[in-house]
């Protein structure tokens, strides 16, 4: 049978057997960041029509523990699931009487025009999601004119990526604890073509220390060996990502240094050429640090809920971040957009762009890089028809007098 017949007839069951095996608390199915339980049989990505339906095809097409590393949460996963469901807690006003002859979706963004204000998102091993990995993700990348994030754990080398791209990107840098790790990572990056170091600082809680519990239930139905790919059963990304090949990594024990604090930014300022973004920031403080020493550009980021569970949505804090900014580098958000409504909404709150992480994900696990490209169309359809029933022909014209908070009054 076929990749695309067995994607088929999986995606036409209510849920895989293994999944039926795998309960979560009471009983319950584990969460799939409130995705449909089952989506129609497509065989085209194409043919899907929400890209939450991708999720369901890629649960169909991985292994157990693959889909929970893609889908997991900490503890009870709320972080995650708050994420997406925060976006219901914002109205557009719509107005009428605007001339809409012409809608045009692209945003400027440091000096680039994009065709439309969504980036994707860095996520690790994405050869654990499909053979073409991150190639496929940025020649679907190159082909809808999207940018890049790509991260410290890529399953591909950056020069590899640069190139199916046909353009830079941005690198997501994991410190770790060992500067002189750190440094040649940074300057791995920029002598390959990367145009701005992407800073995650919300990684402390990492892999031994938070409780990834839809991961671990999902590993337990997992009947392969997974010593097969990962040595000594160990999945610290220094051992094997293409970022740190060659790299003396025998010091390091850890993503994220434990002193990561603004001096520690400050060093980081002193070595990165290029531009230097900031990742995880979730608090107006934390942001107007971040720009005072340096910052380019801040992302609003709980890690897609993956890393803490504090309940606050990443949506939520955008208007305080951009507070504190003040016009002065882009601020991104990334976490639970599942629409091109919630495209919308961040616009209007003040994001400069957003990212997305999972949904990308879901499409190549089902469909490769024609997955991928599918996903960033059907927001790219979404977000012309808010703009186009909001009365807003432009992302300028997209302010936050477009924007209600439920229960308050225009």
């Amino acid at each position: 049978m076929k990749r695309r017949e067995l994607l088929a007839v999986g995606a036409s069951l209510p849920l895989m057997a293994w999944a039926a095996e795998a309960p979560g608390r009471d009983g319950k199915p584990v969460p799939t960041s409130g995705a449909p339980a089952a989506a129609e049989a497509v065989h085209r990505a194409a043919d899907v029509l929400d890209v939450r339906d991708f999720e369901p095809l890629a649960r169909a097409a991985l292994p157990p523990a693959h889909y929970g590393y893609l889908a997991t949460g900490i503890d009870d996963d709320r972080t995650l699931l708050r994420n997406e469901a925060a976006f219901s807690e914002y109205e557009i006003r719509s107005h009428r009487f605007a001339d809409m002859t012409h809608v045009d979706t692209a945003q400027n963004v440091l000096g680039e025009r994009w065709p439309m204000p969504v980036y994707l998102s860095a996520v690790s091993s994405l050869a654990a999601f499909h053979p073409e990995a991150e190639k496929a993700v940025a020649r679907a990348a190159q082909t809808r004119g999207a940018r890049m994030m790509l991260s410290s754990g890529s399953s591909t080398s950056l020069e590899r990526v640069i190139a199916e791209r046909h353009a830079p990107v941005w690198q997501q840098l994991y410190p770790t604890d060992d500067w002189s790790v750190t440094k040649a990572m940074v300057q791995r990056a920029e002598a390959a073509g990367a145009d701005a170091i992407v800073l995650t600082v919300d990684g402390r809680a990492t892999a031994g220390v938070r409780n990834s519990e839809t991961l671990r239930r999902l590993a337990r139905v997992d009947t392969r060996t997974c010593t097969n790919c990962h040595a000594g059963n160990r999945h610290d990304m220094w051992l094997k990502a293409p970022l740190f090949a060659g790299l003396d990594v025998s010091r390091v024990s850890a993503l994220v240094p434990a002193d990561l604090t603004i001096g520690w930014l400050d060093r980081l300022r002193h070595i990165v050429r290029g531009r230097l973004f900031v990742k995880g920031i979730v608090t107006g403080e934390d942001a107007a640090l971040a720009v005072a020493h340096g910052a380019d550009a801040v992302i609003v980021s709980n890690h897609g809920g993956r890393n803490e569970e504090t309940l606050r949505a990443s949506i939520d804090c955008v208007a305080e971040v951009v507070a504190a900014v003040r016009g002065r580098v882009p601020v991104f958000v990334d976490g639970g957009v599942r629409r091109g409504t919630d495209v919308y909404k961040a616009l209007a709150l003040g994001a400069t762009a957003v990212g997305i992480g999972r949904p990308p994900c879901w499409g190549l696990a089902a469909f490769g890089q024609e997955g991928v490209e599918a996903v960033l169309d059907l927001y790219a359809r979404e977000v012309k028809a808010i703009m186009m029933q909001a009365g807003t022909p432009t992302i300028a014209a997209i302010t936050s007098k477009a924007l209600l908070r439920r229960g308050a009054s225009a």
